[in-house]
């Protein structure tokens, strides 16, 4: 199915939202619960998978969207389509700060492997797959897991990551990376998981057991700012034991809490 035409504008710096253009009939297909905003003429529907194959009949329907649930995503897609007569908008926005990836698919060859919750929305013909990593260490091993994103098709695709991007471009040589500052890479790159180092850097180095090892030739995408590590360094300044918090930074911090009766 040949993916529909849409037009798009991102506003924003770290906090982004993509502004889809919809010309009466087309469609965009999103994540649940992504949408901003929408014009008068734009209706959507939760539906069974990404409506890549609308031929595929109810069983091939179910399976397709089952898939879905091994990369923690929800069964459904939402679809939304302009049913006036006049271009109208539609917006969507990633759940935490970051920058939003616009993918042409067919100058990138038809195929993008993405981490498992990168994706953000795509037009209409948009395959939006699983794709499993082939090394069994990728496997077990990988930190995000070896069940991958995979999206094919000859239309625009939107991921999103978390911090500042940065796009490589890759011929023949090795790129070694930290397993959660992968946002996606084309077809023509090899992913593998390998050991960081020695034992001393292993345990003392802090930077994990494994690394990630992208090998090719094609673009790869790397964010700053992985939510993962986003997440644990808010949950170790969360507050504890009756409401106060670690003061980071302050020499003073444990004995100001003292005079001010927290203990």
């Amino acid at each position: 199915m040949a993916s529909h035409e849409i037009d798009y504008k991102i506003f924003g710096d770290d906090l982004q939202v993509v502004e889809v253009e919809l010309d009466p009939h087309e469609t965009v297909i999103a994540e649940a619960g992504m949408m901003n905003w929408m014009e008068e003429g734009i209706a959507w529907e939760a539906r069974m998978g990404d409506g890549s194959q609308p031929n595929q009949g109810l069983l091939g329907t179910i399976f397709s969207a089952g898939k879905r649930l091994l990369t923690g995503e929800s069964l459904f897609m939402t679809h939304f389509t302009n049913q006036g007569a006049a271009k109208s908008r539609v917006a969507f926005a990633a759940p935490y700060p970051g920058k939003i990836i616009p993918l042409d698919l067919k100058a990138l060859g038809g195929d993008v492997i993405c981490q498992k919750d990168a994706f953000l929305c795509a037009a209409l013909g948009t395959s939006v797959d699983i794709a499993f990593s082939k090394r069994i260490g990728a496997g077990f091993f990988g930190g995000e897991g070896f069940i991958l994103q995979r999206l094919r098709g000859d239309g625009k695709a939107f991921v999103h990551a978390g911090g500042t991007i940065v796009e490589r471009e890759l011929s023949g040589q090795t790129l070694r990376v930290d397993t959660g500052c992968i946002v996606g890479f084309t077809a023509g790159i090899d992913y593998d998981i390998q050991l960081a180092g020695g034992m001393k850097s292993v345990f003392f180095g802090g930077e994990g057991l494994f690394l990630a090892t992208l090998r090719g030739t094609g673009k790869v995408w790397l964010q700053s700012l992985p939510f993962s590590r986003l997440a644990d360094r808010i949950i170790a300044r969360a507050p504890r034991h009756g409401g106060s918090s670690q003061d980071e930074g302050s020499v003073l911090g444990g004995l100001g809490r003292v005079l001010g009766g927290d203990r």
